[in-house]
């Protein structure tokens, strides 16, 4: 029996603001978060990471000047640290506001670039893990995400980097993201024959598919012109199938990178109420055109002055 409809007035915050400071959200006031932060050591997330925090500006900066291979390598170290050091903000006032058996669910891809002359693996996914479990969250299995790759392909016969058919130099395409799951404590506590728990009931069929550990969905490519740098949108099964999992009707759901609003509009499509930050204000017409259809509650709070705060400020 899948979950049925009922008739539930759910209400949506989207906050224009920086998510290392929630101040907005009480304490265990939140049961499910979903999420897909920008990714350490991708390229296209350099300039965030520089804005959001001075400290990663100035090594990036020391490290461009720096002639000498063995302290350039410090530097790379450093701003790799830095960038999961910021997201862990964000993963400590999550544990704050998230209630006792809270979940919660972030999608990060690990990276590959060269720098300081060297190719190599940026694991993100084993950072994030690290800084989660550090904080107090339980480590539950993960999904592995796998995706439709973009890497270049050879006379149509598949990706590869490196060197093609000669050993021993290519290397392992990426083709998986991970969705972390995390708990605050042990597993959330109900009420015997919760109306809500079992109208939120999932068949057996998306039982048997969504608690598999590798899910097959396609990204979802932008088609806005205002968000065209963002190549791989997240796609709504995503969310929809963590919600089901993870949520109840009636709970609150935390987005605290919300980008273009995806996660609220599956939550009003899942009469889950949500709260959402995004410290890019230029994706607010987008957020408001996406959630706009869907004539839910919502309210909108613009918090300027937190934009691209650093560590330590007012």
């Amino acid at each position: 029996m899948a979950e049925r409809p009922i008739e539930l007035k759910t209400t949506h915050r989207i906050i224009i603001g920086d998510s290392r400071r929630m101040e907005e959200v009480e304490d265990e006031s939140v049961h499910l978060m979903i999420t897909s932060p920008p990714y350490p050591m991708i390229e296209m997330w350099d300039d965030t990471f520089k804005l959001l925090d001075e400290r990663i500006d100035k090594a990036w900066e020391r490290m461009e000047a720096e002639g000498d291979e063995k302290k350039r390598e410090g530097y790379v170290r450093e701003i790799y640290e830095l960038m999961h050091e910021n997201l862990a903000e964000v993963w400590r006032e999550t544990y704050r506001v998230l209630v006792d058996g809270g979940i919660a669910c972030i999608n990060i891809g690990d990276a590959t670039r060269s720098l300081n002359g060297v190719f190599r693996l940026f694991p993100n996914h084993s950072k994030v893990i690290e800084h989660c479990e550090r904080i107090g969250f339980v480590t539950l299995p993960y999904i592995l995400w796998k995706k439709p790759t973009t890497k270049p392909k050879y006379k149509g016969k598949g990706a590869f980097l490196g060197s093609g058919f000669l050993p021993p130099n290519a290397y392992v395409t990426l083709d998986c993201e991970f969705i972390l799951i995390f708990r605050k404590g042990g597993p959330r506590r109900f009420e015997p024959h919760d109306e809500l728990r079992y109208a939120s009931r999932y068949t057996k069929e998306e039982r048997d598919g969504w608690f598999t550990q590798i899910w097959d969905v396609a990204g979802a490519r932008q088609t806005h012109p205002e968000v065209e740098r963002r190549v791989a949108a997240f796609p709504e099964e995503i969310p929809y199938r963590l919600m089901r999992m993870f949520s109840v009707i009636g709970d609150t759901v935390l987005d605290p990178f919300l980008g273009t609003g995806t996660t609220t509009e599956v939550a009003i499509r899942l009469n889950r109420n949500s709260i959402g930050y995004e410290i890019d204000e230029s994706l607010l017409p987008v957020i408001k055109e996406k959630v706009g259809k869907l004539n839910a509650t919502l309210t909108l709070r613009t918090l300027r002055e937190d934009l691209y705060r650093g560590p330590g400020e007012g």
